[in-house]
């Protein structure tokens, strides 16, 4: 069934068409479990799905949800992690965030969402992330697709495949209205250090460094501790074989469930064997300095092997966690209207931007057009009033500067107005009970 609301003009108008979909969408979207690991369909993509057979696709607010969805993967926002950000969600406009942030293979990432409560119903918000490649439509993760069921806070995290650029898209469903916090940190790919009492400070060789006069370079990392420091299993597995060779001396090789194998090497004294089961963190064997190493202090050459790949970098798999955001100090502006303080070619002093989302020092803003971007908070101030003025005639009053917006309603003759913003021939108004919209004037 589609459902079309009109105003007197002819345009569809947000006030009865978020009724109906209150009750619709009510029936049509039924909760997802936080673990999405093996489905096969995405949580966005259901409730996509259940738009659709309700016919809300072809209805206005149904449209702006799927284009909110797509803007989010091409204007996404470039951050670094470890990042804490602030948003807002408005309940008759759908939007969707979106996240660019960089990766390295081996490493988690950890997504934790705060949801406030909404004034109407319990927001439910779905998380995608999705892995970014030169020339390439976003590349879903299935395995790191979720949603929420209620306000609350909700923490997963994903393992990084390959070096790139990974997208975290957030966007709640249709009329959500409330405010979110989001934090985006590293860790590391593995459980555990694999050398007992120490962490990555004890690296003193990295992945590349020129070996032999530069005829190779190094496949791992060297991880420095007194001899006899126990090497321990960085993850549960199994030995596939122990052996003695010229260059690594006494070394154990460990595979583990994702088809890697940990290499550990220049030990002093295994204790393992091949065939053997382990748990993350019992002991593998003694730190020392056999085969090639003997000149050196005792140390644990440490090396990943995937399958189909070889040698990678440990770096991503050992690095400490990133310190988990905290929270952000001085005024939430989320929901509000500022202006830049002083012009620039592409935003003009007179330019209304709406802060949909704040993180120390800057504020991400909506353009009226729709585009995204993050502002210094120092380079714009709330929305002043440009002038104020009485309506010489009954105005409709739009979402958006475009011919095409959702009206909200008609202004009648002698409306006192504040004039806050200006944008492609439209202003941006506030009447006075406080709404806001735009109009030509």
């Amino acid at each position: 069934m589609l459902f079309s609301f009109f105003s007197t003009s002819g345009k569809r108008t947000a006030g009865g068409f978020l009724l109906v979909l209150l009750a619709l969408l009510a029936s049509c979207s039924k909760p997802q479990t936080l673990a999405a690991l093996f489905q096969k369909t995405t949580p966005h993509d259901d409730y996509g799905r259940a738009l659709d057979r309700a016919g809300l696709q072809q209805a206005a607010l149904g449209r702006q949800w799927q284009q909110a969805a797509a803007q989010a993967l091409r204007d996404s926002l470039t951050v670094t992690l470890p990042v804490l950000e602030t948003g807002y969600f408005r309940p008759e406009q759908p939007t969707a965030a979106g996240y660019r942030y960089a990766v390295r293979a081996g490493e988690l990432v950890h997504v934790r969402l705060t949801l406030a409560p909404g004034p109407v119903l319990a927001p439910r918000v779905f998380v995608d992330a999705f892995a970014l490649a030169p020339g390439q439509a976003p590349d879903l993760l299935k395995w790191a697709a979720t949603d929420t069921t209620a306000a609350g806070t909700y923490d997963y995290s994903y393992q990084v495949a390959d070096d790139g650029q990974h997208l975290l898209r957030v966007q709640p469903e249709l009329l959500a209205a409330g405010r979110y916090t989001l934090r985006l940190w590293r860790g590391p790919g593995l459980g555990l250090f694999p050398v007992k009492g120490r962490t990555d400070q004890a690296i003193g060789s990295f992945w590349g460094n020129a070996r032999d006069g530069g005829a190779r370079r190094h496949e791992g990392v060297d991880i420095f501790a007194p001899r006899g420091t126990p090497a321990v299993a960085a993850t549960d597995g199994y030995i596939t074989r122990t052996g003695e060779s010229k260059l690594g001396g006494r070394v154990v090789w460990l595979a583990d469930a994702q088809s890697q194998h940990l290499y550990y090497a220049h030990l002093d004294k295994q204790l393992v064997q091949p065939g053997q089961r382990v748990r993350a963190g019992d002991t593998l064997g003694l730190v020392g300095n056999t085969g090639n190493a003997r000149t050196t202090a005792p140390h644990l050459h440490f090396g990943i092997y995937r399958a189909g790949r070889g040698a990678v970098d440990p770096w991503p798999f050992l690095h400490r966690e990133d310190p988990v955001p905290t929270a952000l100090a001085g005024p939430d502006r989320r929901g509000e209207w500022v202006r830049p303080t002083r012009a620039s070619r592409t935003l003009p002093t007179t330019l209304p931007l709406l802060v949909q989302g704040q993180r120390a020092g800057y504020l991400r803003v909506a353009l009226p057009g729709g585009e995204r971007r993050y502002v210094a908070a120092r380079a714009v101030a709330p929305a002043q009033p440009l002038r104020r003025l009485t309506l010489a005639a009954a105005h409709e009053i739009q979402l958006a500067p475009a011919v095409d917006a959702p009206a909200v309603g008609i202004w009648p003759l002698r409306t006192a107005v504040v004039v806050l913003g200006q944008s492609a021939g439209y202003s941006l108004l506030r009447g006075p009970a406080g709404q806001q919209g735009w109009a030509r004037i």
